[in-house]
């Protein structure tokens, strides 16, 4: 099944952000990488960090790791082409990091409306490999492009705070930090030698049909394959059966609403978070479908 390219686009129109119109028109070549920074600049703080919504169930204006996430991923999507604001994003991220080299796993705010709990109550003391993985993962895959980025001293310490604790983990890592734990090596798997035994370390822990349970999550709330390996020929990829990444592209593809977009398994935590998480998840499926030759 081929996904309705026209119909996602009245859906973006009609539902999302303009950051996530920008990085849709961008994959679709309608718009050039100078929209899409000036889209992702109005969520930027003069610190050199991301807030003000940009991680839509995190809507306080101050600068997050989360929101570090989602800058790095448009830097990526921008790429090769480069912008300066991707290592002022460094510089941000090692004023925030702790003595170990990680990230909390979110930073205080002074106004948590329309705010998830576990963002406005996370200890601000404390590293987690959750959010230094997510931003550790996403300017490692801006390291072939930007070379400011890759010898930045914040990323190898960082990078090495990872490593340490993806061998330290238990028995029953959480879904959400298993997925970036795993997308952290895929993309360390270049420069780190470790990172290849660390990810086949992980398999133990991806079920044969490859769906990961949230615990405390929405009713039925999984992290997918495609979610945790989008991209083919990648490290990742090698967690899962052939015959399962098959299935969850059809899967993907046979999503698509019947308004055009795609849909959200997890709760969102105020009415515009829940809309521009779809528009969000609309532009992830159409990449990935992209990066996997459905499009």
């Amino acid at each position: 099944m081929k996904a309705d390219l026209a119909a996602a686009t009245s859906f973006m129109a009609t539902h999302a952000r303009v950051l996530d119109r920008r990085r849709f028109e961008l994959f679709l070549g309608e718009a050039d990488a100078g929209s899409v920074l000036a889209a992702v600049d109005a969520y930027r703080n003069p610190d050199g960090g991301y807030g003000w919504g940009i991680e839509p169930d995190l809507r306080a204006p101050e600068s997050q790791p989360a929101g570090a996430l989602h800058a790095f991923e448009v830097f990526e999507d921008i790429a090769p082409v480069i912008t300066p604001q991707a290592v002022h994003l460094c510089d941000w991220l090692a004023s925030v990091s702790l003595p170990d080299g990680g990230l909390p796993f979110a930073l205080p705010v002074e106004d948590a409306s329309g705010c998830a709990p576990f963002w406005a109550r996370a200890d601000p003391k404390v590293s987690t490999l959750q959010s230094t993985a997510f931003t550790v993962g996403g300017a490692l895959r801006l390291t072939a492009y930007d070379r400011a980025v890759a010898t930045h001293p914040w990323l190898d310490r960082a990078t090495r705070y990872c490593l340490a604790a993806v061998e330290a983990i238990g028995d029953r890592p959480h879904a959400i930090e298993l997925s970036f734990a795993i997308r952290f090596l895929d993309a360390a798997s270049e420069a780190r030698q470790e990172a290849a035994a660390l990810l086949d370390g992980l398999r133990r822990f991806i079920p044969d049909d490859g769906l990961l349970p949230v615990e405390g999550g929405a009713a039925n709330e999984v992290i997918r394959p495609l979610d945790v390996a989008p991209a083919p020929g990648r490290p990742a990829r090698t967690l899962y059966d052939p015959g399962v990444i098959d299935a969850e592209l059809s899967r993907l593809a046979a999503a698509q609403q019947d308004d055009g977009g795609w849909p959200v398994d997890f709760a969102s935590y105020s009415p515009s978070a829940a809309l521009e998480w779809r528009g969000y998840r609309t532009v992830a499926a159409v990449s990935v479908l992209r990066q996997n030759s459905l499009l």
